[in-house]
């Protein structure tokens, strides 16, 4: 039987957002990064298509280190308020306020402005719920929001987290490696207005994720120059979350276990874990990388 390896995947960036059950009203996100976010995120970097089953990307065994957690922000965010100009794709998704606009006439002696320029004095919502009318079969919003949506965005703001993918297969481990450092679609974390920075890949170790997790020191915080000292990492004991094979009596499971990333819904199953304080060994790896 294979011994298991280690992926480690470095996750910093300004922002990173890992929604469990966020809608369009409220987008939270987790203290941490989720197994779906990150099998996302591999999944993204490979190009396997959203129909395709994820099969052994989604058996490695996850577990995620927390370096920096990182501070909880809130974005106060509206949809929909405001005055829009008009453009051709609004003419022609509600005919009622076509007609009426082609009736309006440019002031005298001025001459007419490009099409789609005119701009409604009065409030102007983007059309919503397109469809056709049973008579004309010209399209038309079956409804106007005439008051912006307000919504909330969570994030975690200079978070740092050292992620660890387990699996007896290392040649799996090599392709989602050499993927993410050379993806085939952009990579985020966890939402689009969240890009990586500096290096994902930190490279394969044998062993557990514990035993990982244990024998490589905390991340940097800013680059390290020739001559400044590492960071120490003494007294550093951050917490760990590592996933178990089988479920745990007296735990609570986390529905974040992918099973495909559909575009018409992700489907997810159940998953166990358990929660460790890691003392970092004194011969802990230090980190040569990109920030």
């Amino acid at each position: 039987m294979n011994e298991p390896h280690v992926l480690l995947i470095r996750l910093a960036g300004p922002l990173q957002s890992w929604g469990l059950s966020g809608r369009f009203a409220r987008r939270d996100t987790h203290t941490r990064p989720t197994k779906s976010g990150v099998i996302g995120l591999c999944a993204a970097a490979l190009g396997l298509p959203r129909v395709e089953p994820l099969g052994e990307l989604a058996e490695v065994l996850f577990g995620v280190r927390a370096d920096r957690p990182g501070t909880p922000l809130r974005d106060y965010h509206t949809v929909g308020g405001g005055t829009f100009p008009l453009r051709p794709r609004d003419l022609l998704t509600d005919h009622q306020r076509a007609a009426k606009t082609a009736t309006l006439s440019a002031p005298v002696g001025s001459e007419p402005g490009p099409f789609g320029r005119e701009a409604l004095e009065a409030w102007y919502g983007s059309p919503k719920y397109v469809t056709a009318d049973p008579t004309s079969g010209a399209l038309f919003s079956g409804q106007v929001r005439r008051h912006a949506l307000i919504t909330e965005r969570w994030y975690l703001a200079d978070a740092t987290f050292l992620v660890g993918l387990q699996h007896p297969d290392v040649k799996l481990l090599e392709r989602i490696s050499h993927a993410l450092e050379h993806p085939k679609h952009l990579l985020w974390l966890g939402r689009k207005a969240c890009p990586p920075s500096g290096d994902l890949a930190l490279g394969i170790v044998p062993g557990t994720l514990m035993e990982a997790f244990e024998t490589h020191s905390l991340l940097p915080e800013e680059p390290i120059y020739d001559n400044d000292p590492p960071a120490p990492v003494t007294g550093a004991r951050p917490w760990a979350w590592i996933e178990s094979p089988h479920p745990l009596p007296g735990i609570g499971p986390l529905a974040d276990q992918p099973v495909q990333f559909d575009s018409d819904g992700a489907v997810h199953s159940l998953r166990w874990e358990t929660r460790h304080r890691i003392t970092i060994a004194s011969h802990a790896r230090e980190w040569d990388i990109i920030l």
